[in-house]
């Protein structure tokens, strides 16, 4: 894990670096804010998207600093929140399976690695965690879905209301995104607080995805959830210009993972792992744009940084903000376990290459998924598949039965990752490449992906999958865990 830098980052010499933090001296220190949102791509007007405006996300682009290229180590919510809240990989900390830990055996923290909010408080910061603001959450906490055991006390408060004169605050605004969608109010509240719902006409889809009417509909409530996460953001920076304190402190826009769709949550293609990332504040350039290569972990050290609070030396990742060593010329994201069905994938992504490895080949892309299974375009999809009314691409890219063993895309060329170039010989050298870039990954991060799951961390949530699902879903997830206890037994 400490070597995890000499391995993973060589200097890339890209164009644009950020300026260094703000000098503290006497200076007061910074309030810093985390706006994280889930299960949503960068759908914003600022990052081209058409069909809807986002003006507030926007303006913090316009007055601020906007990534084109940041990328999430995880594309489910607890294992990238984990992974968020430490600034570490979730496959070093143990926390890579989904919800893991919540059974008889627990995940405790490696020794010398903290939460966020911890080193925050610990320097006379105050700690805050809510939902979406001014919606009368009351004292309710914001999400946190961590999967590994933290200390409640960490965090202060909902808001930051409760900190003393002059006390920095340090606070994370967690909004719904795109599960807003799924709600069954949800058209009633779109046009009670956004006026017209966003025309279906409008709707572009991705080439992988059949052009019907309830894929299209989906992705029009899609929509709207970005645009009522853009009026939440706008909530934020409204209270804190009405409070007069906008200009203290530095504000942090991301997504914890792409879209939850067919090939976006849990999967590691574009659609899953790219995420926005906007940054406003004292100190921070305006209108400037950068295309270097970002993870999502890197809020923790950047944050910590404005704070003028040291960077634990084993912190995966980087201040984006330091004059030098912030350029990567890869980034690195995993999935395993998510609910009760068994994956193993790991990807690296340069600028121009995405190389993914399946851990299960044999298994088909949509494997049964509770979750997913229950959502109307994944039921949508297994119609149009069990009526053969889907195109060769769309079998090939949703419904193969197996998966080739390692995939690689030329994003240059193919930035949807539908042409896979792994057997391609005139790729053959940079297969080579990225796929020993990813062994030295996985060696100096210590990959704990590779040891199987202990059972008493997921047996309590796997029971409540068991009674709730029927058929032929239950014998798959039956199978999934019998082969994930074996794994155990024989120490894989």
């Amino acid at each position: 894990m400490r070597h995890l830098i000499g391995l993973a980052v060589l200097a890339a010499g890209f164009a644009f670096i950020g300026p260094p933090p703000p000098a503290r001296g006497d200076e007061a220190k910074p309030n810093v804010v985390w706006i994280i949102v889930d299960d949503m791509s960068a759908n914003f007007s600022c990052y081209g998207e058409r069909a809807v405006q986002t003006p507030n996300v926007d303006r913090m682009a316009r007055e601020g600093l906007r990534f084109t290229k940041t990328f999430v180590t995880a594309p489910v919510c607890s294992a990238c929140r984990s992974a968020l809240i430490t600034g570490m990989y979730q496959t070093s900390i143990g926390a890579q399976n989904h919800r893991s830990g919540r059974g008889v055996e627990k995940i405790h923290l490696p020794e010398g690695v903290e939460p966020i909010p911890a080193l925050f408080k610990r320097n006379g910061y105050y700690t805050a965690i809510s939902g979406p603001l001014g919606e009368g959450k009351g004292d309710r906490l914001g999400k946190t879905d961590y999967n590994f055991e933290w200390d409640p006390a960490m965090y202060d408060g909902p808001d930051w209301s409760g900190r003393k004169p002059g006390q920095p605050f340090f606070m994370q605004v967690q909004l719904p995104g795109g599960k807003a969608r799924e709600g069954k109010n949800w058209p009633a509240r779109v046009r009670r607080e956004l006026g017209e719902p966003t025309r279906e006409d409008a709707v572009q889809l991705a080439p992988y995805y059949p052009i019907d009417p309830v894929i299209i509909e989906d992705w029009a409530r899609y929509l709207d959830s970005v645009r009522l996460t853009d009026k939440q953001v706008g909530d934020v920076i409204a209270r804190l210009e009405k409070e007069g304190i906008l200009d203290q402190t530095v504000v942090f826009f991301m997504t914890d993972h792409g879209i939850s769709h067919a090939r976006g949550k849990q999967f590691l293609y574009d659609e899953g792992l790219h995420v926005p990332l906007v940054i406003r504040g004292p100190g921070i350039p305006r209108g400037a744009v950068r295309s270097d290569l970002i993870s999502q972990i890197d809020l923790a050290p950047t944050s910590l940084a404005l704070a003028g609070i040291p960077i634990p030396k084993s912190m995966e990742a980087k201040n984006l903000l330091a004059t030098e060593g912030t350029d990567r010329d890869a980034v690195f994201s995993a999935r395993d376990r998510c609910d009760e069905t068994v994956e193993h994938l790991r990807s690296v992504r340069t600028q121009r290459f995405k190389y993914v490895r399946n851990g299960y080949p044999e298994r088909p892309m949509l494997q049964p998924n509770r979750y997913k299974d229950d959502k109307a375009i994944i039921k949508r999809l297994r119609e149009l598949h069990a009526e053969g009314k889907l195109n060769d691409l769309h079998e090939r890219i949703l419904f193969a039965p197996t998966r080739p063993k390692e995939e690689l895309y030329d994003l240059n060329d193919d930035p949807y990752e539908l042409n896979n170039r792994a057997a391609d010989p005139g790729y053959s050298g940079m297969l080579e490449k990225l796929r020993n870039r990813l062994d030295e990954w996985i060696e100096a991060t210590g990959d704990k992906g590779r040891n199987p799951e202990p059972a008493a961390m997921y047996d309590s949530d796997m029971a409540v999958y068991l009674n709730q699902t029927k058929g032929e879903r239950a014998e798959i997830l039956k199978r999934n865990i019998a082969t994930m206890k074996r794994w155990e037994a024989e120490g894989k």
